[in-house]
């Protein structure tokens, strides 16, 4: 058994996450510039803390290169289509990175737990799978899976405090619920979802989430370490004067529009 660390403070873990996104900000620069093309699954168990581990990943980059998808449950035409066909949409173009909170996995974890899919749609997900992330890799697409494991205990206390704040009760859906006393159903869909799908090609990378700050920094690092990126060099930027030409008193011309009222 694996002895959890003590909690970072804060001021420690602020100043580690600041050195990492500036990290970021090189990399995305590098994706653009080569084209890369690169998907981030992030799968794991209710309150594993995926959702703050993608901001954390993301809230100092360019949305436009850092791309966040986070399907709602399939429709009913959706529920009739190829079952990847939806999330191929929204692969990335030459220079993007898209982060996919949760995924296809839908099917290997929930959809199979909650019998939301039949035994066959199930076990032919986990046989074509492998060979779809294949095509996936072989057409130049890197691709980073990442699950992030939550403790009993820990997580225990995460739905409680959701439960208790109501700055939290919005993540408590229905599903949580029902998917609450099923744990070790989970834990036999993971270990399932593992042995068919954690590929040479495509392989699992299981991130401890116990302690959330040290599981933010953790992923941020493992995941510049598998991407191959060099700094780009750019020229100096220096701001031009501004145009006097048709200069005008731009303020007094907002005279009689509505402000915000400033409460602060």
């Amino acid at each position: 058994m694996v002895r959890p660390k003590p909690k970072m403070k804060r001021k420690q873990y602020e100043k580690e996450l600041r050195k990492l996104q500036a990290e970021l900000c090189k990399l995305q620069e590098w994706v653009k510039q080569e084209g890369r093309r690169v998907i981030v699954v992030f799968e794991g168990r209710d309150t594993a803390g995926k959702g703050g581990t993608i901001r954390a990943l993301t809230e100092r980059v360019s949305p436009r290169v850092f791309r966040v998808v986070a399907l709602p449950a399939p429709s009913d035409r959706e529920k009739t289509e190829m079952y990847m066909q939806r999330y191929v949409p929204h692969f990335p173009a030459a220079g993007e990175i898209v982060v996919f909170d949760r995924s296809w996995y839908n099917r290997a974890g929930i959809e199979h737990v909650m019998g939301f899919c039949t035994k066959r749609q199930y076990e032919q997900f986990l046989e074509v799978c492998p060979l779809v992330e294949d095509l996936i890799v072989r057409n130049g697409i890197q691709l980073i899976k990442l699950w992030l494991e939550v403790g009993q205990e820990q997580q225990e206390r995460r739905m409680t405090a959701r439960i208790d704040d109501p700055l939290r009760q919005w993540k408590l859906s229905p599903m949580d619920i029902e998917s609450w006393p099923r744990w070790y159903e989970y834990s036999r869909a993971r270990d399932r979802m593992f042995d068919a799908t954690d590929t040479e090609h495509a392989p699992w990378h299981i991130l401890r989430s116990d302690n959330k700050r040290r599981a933010r920094l953790n992923c941020i690092t493992h995941i510049l370490g598998l991407l191959p990126y060099k700094r780009i060099r750019h020229e100096k930027v220096k701001l031009p004067k501004r145009w006097k030409k048709h200069r005008y008193d731009d303020q007094a011309s907002l005279k009689g529009r509505t402000f915000v009222a400033e409460k602060y």
